[in-house]
């Protein structure tokens, strides 16, 4: 992490195999930059100052304030989360059957879940601005996903057995971001 007076917290990832230093906007709206990864910190602020304007220009980044408030935000929403989501994974898992390895929560800002090969859940911790409904059906959704690792019709079939209502609210999820 950097701090700069214009972009306020700077993240700065050092990669193995990266050649150059690249510029992106994170998640939460602050300056990325990717760098390779023995750069010294003195090159990171030296190619920070001399690409200034270019970044200034280009990139759509969100003042420090935002930054500060979206992490105030994330903090609360993973706080909520963590007191509800696992435990709710964990009733509808066991109420109809399902053994799944581990709960993760994250900050996608594309998906709501996600269920992988080696039976982790991961759920994002923007789930708690949903109505219960929603949220009830995003877990029943990736429990699914553990006897059926696609979208066919039989995994459609396991999910509308648990939430009868499971294409309103596919429908309804849709009107909501899953970014915090």
């Amino acid at each position: 992490m950097l701090v700069d007076k214009e972009f306020g917290e700077i993240i700065v990832r050092r990669n193995a195999w990266s050649r150059n230093v690249k510029f992106t906007v994170s998640t939460s709206g602050r300056l990325s930059m990717s760098v390779p990864k023995h750069t010294p910190d003195f090159l990171v602020k030296r190619y920070l100052n001399s690409n200034r304007e270019a970044i200034r220009n280009k990139l759509p980044l969100n003042d420090p304030a935002t930054q500060r408030t979206r992490d105030y935000q994330k903090k609360v929403l993973m706080k909520k989360a963590k007191e509800y989501l696992p435990y709710r994974l964990e009733y509808y898992a066991k109420l109809y059957g399902y053994k799944y390895e581990k709960c993760r929560l994250t900050h996608a800002n594309t998906r709501w879940g996600s269920c992988s090969s080696n039976k982790t859940i991961s759920l994002n911790i923007g789930l708690m601005k949903l109505p219960e409904p929603l949220r009830d059906y995003v877990i029943l959704h990736e429990l699914a996903h553990l006897n059926h690792m696609d979208h066919s019709k039989a995994f459609w079939e396991e999910v509308g057995r648990h939430d009868k209502n499971y294409k309103i609210h596919n429908k309804k999820i849709k009107l909501f971001n899953p970014g915090v």
